[in-house]
């Protein structure tokens, strides 16, 4: 089990929470209606959810309860952005009137503990107790499963109705030589940092490496982004995703693209990657390394083979749009069994697992409208499909786009950088997809997936009073020029015809 370092009070009471030392599993129950294996937000969700409504369930978990989101993703990351984006109005303050005096400076260790505080303070909703005392039967240890209808935790048989597999993803490692003897960071290790590395290299530039990127070079770190491609962020809008890098890279971080990692050595205290780019070979000089490529499936040591349940070692569980695996009394969510591993995808799946489970539903995947938000500064979130993934599925596209910088609260603010884009199905107002880059897009992307969601479209946001001035008018503006459009020629001839005879 991952050691939650710098051992402080916080760290302690983070663990008291999600994997007391001390905790004792229950004596279990003849038969459960659910056995969820995995206490992230899907198994969480889920296990809560169930409990709720009166089923018997059991929760295992050999790790730490709140799973990669709590603990190791999502909390400490934008704890993490959040320090280093006030140390950036720090420095940029100038810009509006206020002199900072010289000697200003920050503290990257004090910084780091207020992550922990908060992470130990958000730490007691997923806590083991709160679960026992909403019903759920929380066994702290591996499960495994050891026939049609039971699961061993530690020695333990638990008997089950429908079981749940939740056991999430972790972070992926390249096969570069040299990497593992030299040793480097992962989103599981780097927030157990509690001195700035002075050099930072990043190998991977999606949203956990563009964030951390840019978190470390505010703070003052060099740090030399290794990426293979000529693009960062390639699920996003390249538009958006091509502000966002040059955003990151005035903060300081060079972006080495089309670069291939031959291998990485260690020279003293030092870390020194040997790449290849542009048929050039030279070498990048680092303090630290983290390895940001994406997720690997938690599919060990379940016994998937035993119960029939088919899995792949690189994308995980397979199931269909309902969630079942191919052993339907087995069902899977989160980042075990979905491309989008994010923890709000994940709380949504739960909610189709519990129905779908307990009472014969048939809730499905495909019916999900998922966004998502990458917090660098701008940020840029995307709901739906791309212009280029929408004409490949045969959709005749229309695009509207309304730049920030004609956004008058975007003025006031400072924050001009980005647009919002949409994408509509032409000759209709029916909603395909979107993208906003914008200091608060992860907020604003909501309404256009709140529209997609309940088959609202364009129309209705044009219709909709923003409050003035806020960035968000922006969707407004994209509404008011898709209203545009449909003042045809001809329509336009009408209304002048009849103006000028009702004058």
């Amino acid at each position: 089990m991952l050691t939650m370092l710098p051992d402080d009070a916080h760290n302690r009471a983070l663990v008291n929470n999600v994997h007391p030392p001390d905790w004792i599993n229950p004596t279990p129950k003849p038969r459960y209606n659910l056995v969820v294996i995995g206490a992230g937000t899907a198994g969480l969700v889920t296990a809560i959810g169930a409990a709720g409504l009166g089923a018997h369930v059991a929760l295992i978990e050999k790790h730490y309860m709140g799973g990669d989101c709590l603990n190791v993703g999502c909390v400490p990351s934008k704890g993490l952005i959040r320090a280093s984006r006030a140390w950036a109005d720090v420095r940029n303050a100038g810009e509006f009137g206020v002199t900072i005096p010289d000697g200003v400076k920050y503290d990257f260790g004090s910084a780091m503990e207020r992550m922990r505080k908060i992470r130990a303070q958000i730490s007691s909703n997923d806590s083991a107790s709160r679960f026992q005392s909403l019903g759920v039967d929380v066994f702290l240890g591996t499960g495994r499963f050891t026939g049609s209808n039971t699961i061993d935790v530690d020695g333990t048989t638990l008997s089950f109705k429908r079981a749940v597999i939740a056991t999430g993803a972790r972070a992926a490692a390249f096969p570069i030589p040299g990497l593992a003897e030299t040793g480097y960071l992962t989103n599981e290790t780097i927030f157990s940092l509690t001195e700035l590395p002075t050099r930072l290299a990043v190998i991977g530039a999606g949203a956990i490496g563009c964030e951390m990127a840019q978190s470390f070079a505010r703070f003052g770190s060099t740090v030399t982004v290794f990426e293979k491609e000529c693009r960062i962020l390639p699920r996003d809008d390249y538009d958006g995703a091509d502000i966002v890098k040059k955003a990151i890279a005035r903060d300081g971080v060079h972006f080495t693209c089309n670069a291939n990692i031959l291998n990485v050595e260690s020279r003293g205290s030092e870390k020194v990657i040997h790449y290849e780019a542009d048929g050039n070979t030279t070498e990048v000089v680092a303090d630290e390394i983290l390895m940001s490529i994406g997720r690997a499936p938690n599919v060990e040591d379940l016994n998937l083979d035993e119960v029939g349940v088919a899995y792949n070692p690189r994308i995980g569980v397979t199931v269909n749009e309902r969630l079942q695996t191919t052993n339907p009394k087995i069902f899977a969510a989160g980042d075990i069994c979905f491309p989008y591993k994010f923890t709000h995808s994940a709380d949504a799946m739960a909610r189709i697992v519990i129905a779908n489970t307990l009472f014969h539903g048939r809730q499905k995947t495909s019916a999900l409208t998922i966004p998502w938000c990458t917090y660098t500064e701008p940020e840029i979130a995307h709901v739906g499909l791309r212009a280029e993934d929408a004409q490949a599925k045969g959709h005749h596209v229309q695009t509207f786009t309304w730049q920030l910088e004609e956004n008058d609260r975007a003025l006031l603010d400072g924050e001009t950088e980005g647009f919002a884009r949409v994408h509509v199905q032409e000759g209709t107002d029916k909603i395909l997809g979107a993208t906003i880059v914008a200091a608060h897009a992860g907020d604003m992307i909501n309404e256009i997936t709140l529209a997609m969601a309940n088959g609202l479209g364009m129309g209705a946001i044009a219709k909709t009073i923003h409050p003035y001035p806020t960035q968000a008018e922006i969707i407004k503006r994209l509404g008011d020029a898709y209203n545009k459009t449909r003042l045809t020629p001809m329509v336009k001839s009408l209304f002048t015809r009849w103006l000028a005879w009702t004058r």
